[in-house]
């Protein structure tokens, strides 16, 4: 081998070792720039206890990363503001009534959800659950809500919800102002003495450029839906509102254990009737006996608002529960009385979230057991009824490209919120890459000419 033969070998091999290295470090700086902390507005006020963040505790409910730490007032005088577009997180101790406050305009409707998650193991009764309330500044109810754990008495996250709506208009609850959230626990002395955690949103939704009628739709197709067939996808839900694994029309499959609730959303335009029927399969064993409201499915809209609901009991053998018909959504069906009419009243990200009982585990072992969802969406999207400004968070009650898109593939439970992650610190991520870069190019030019 002659010297400038071994002299070139030995300077590919170390342009190709440069090259390596080059690599690594890019994929060092983009690790780096993904796994930064960036900053957040959440921070807790200086001696705010912090409601228990292990998870396990909590019955394995993914609380919004995102969430402020805010403590509920034992009385109006004291009770913090919530912030429409912001989630927040509190507790409820037993046998107590919690206060938070609103300010709001004389003209947008208010939603607040309130979503409780008692401690895995909890012993519940059949009445156990909570009240959600919203009332003026001078004690009179804008709404009044309850939801209960059901007679599974399993431990998981139920969710109700309060309005201050001019939209229909209240003739109570008008004009702008502060209004007061009352959070608080109804049943028995059964249920365990301990606190349950919370997660808040509130939303605004701005009136409409022209006021339209106030008349619900004259008919709609109230038919029990045809499940919908066809080869199952593979679709694992995510642990709470905030991670729901995108899913649109078709038939999904995942698995659940006894305890564990799966959160969905699907893409539900103006115009659009969502169906939904969710199957648990047959169990492995020699289990027997029979467990009550086993599995459990409920639709929500896009402010967490129950719309329709649906349980069967599970004696090993499948079963599936179907949510009654609900109308396509329009505008006008706030103006009806039935939730599952009521709660169609605007587009945006519907949630399915279906529960397996922890008793299941009692008669038929721990699992995991098969589920599979049918979901249905029909007809076409229509024009929106023309808001007059922006809802806060934006864009809570549209459907975009990237939702259908994201629906239609099944999308994993994290994969919106890791987009997002990236998104947030995209700018500051990619600047860092490109100098690194940069400083790469100088160089090598610089050694080219030295060359």
């Amino acid at each position: 081998m002659g010297r400038r033969t071994a002299w070139w070998r030995a300077r590919a091999w170390r342009g190709r070792r440069s090259a390596r290295a080059r690599v690594a470090a890019v994929a060092a700086v983009l690790c780096t720039a993904a796994s930064v902390s960036w900053p957040t507005a959440t921070a807790a006020a200086a001696g705010t206890p912090s409601p228990s963040t292990d998870v396990s505790s909590a019955s394995s409910y993914a609380f919004a990363e995102d969430a402020r730490v805010v403590d509920g007032a034992k009385g109006t005088t004291d009770a913090e503001r919530l912030e429409a577009g912001k989630t927040y997180r509190s507790s409820l101790p037993r046998d107590a009534k919690v206060y938070y406050s609103l300010d709001l305009d004389a003209a947008s409707n208010a939603y607040v959800s309130v979503t409780a998650v008692p401690r895995a193991g909890s012993t519940l009764s059949i009445t156990d659950g909570i009240r959600v309330s919203v009332q003026d500044a001078g004690n009179h109810f804008c709404s009044n809500e309850r939801a209960r754990f059901g007679a599974s008495k399993s431990p998981h996250p139920i969710t109700a919800w309060g309005a201050r709506t001019t939209s229909p208009a209240d003739p109570v609850c008008r004009g702008a102002g502060t209004y007061y959230v009352v959070v608080e626990r109804v049943g028995t002395a059964e249920s365990s003495p301990g606190a349950w955690d919370l997660e808040l949103t509130a939303t605004t939704e701005p009136r409409l450029k022209q006021a339209g009628s106030t008349s619900t739709p004259k008919a709609w197709n109230s038919a029990s839906p045809t499940p919908v067939s066809g080869v199952a996808k593979r679709s694992q839900g995510g642990a709470g509102f905030s991670r729901a694994a995108s899913v649109g029309q078709g038939v999904w499959r995942a698995a659940i254990s006894p305890g564990q609730t799966l959160f969905y959303k699907i893409p539900v335009d103006w115009g659009q009737q969502p169906s939904a029927t969710a199957e648990l399969g047959s169990a492995n064993g020699d289990g027997h006996g029979y467990a009550i409201d086993a599995l459990a499915l409920t639709l929500y809209n896009p402010v967490r608002a129950d719309v329709a609901d649906a349980s069967v009991g599970y004696d090993g053998k499948q079963k599936s529960a179907s949510l009654r018909a609900v109308p396509a959504v329009d505008y006008t069906n706030r103006y009806a009385v039935p939730d599952q009419v009521n709660g169609m009243r605007f587009a945006g990200s519907y949630y399915l979230v279906v529960h397996l009982a922890a008793g299941v585990a009692d008669k038929f072992g721990d699992g995991p057991f098969g589920l599979t969802l049918r979901v249905g969406v029909e007809g076409a999207a229509q024009d929106g009824p023309g808001y007059a400004g922006q809802s806060v968070p934006r864009n809570v009650f549209e459907v975009s490209a990237q939702d259908r898109e994201a629906a239609a593939e099944g999308r994993p439970a994290d994969a919106d919120a890791t987009m997002k992650a990236v998104a947030a610190g995209g700018i500051g991520a990619g600047t860092v890459v490109l100098v690194v870069l940069g400083v790469w190019t100088v160089a090598a030019r610089r050694r080219a000419r030295a060359w």
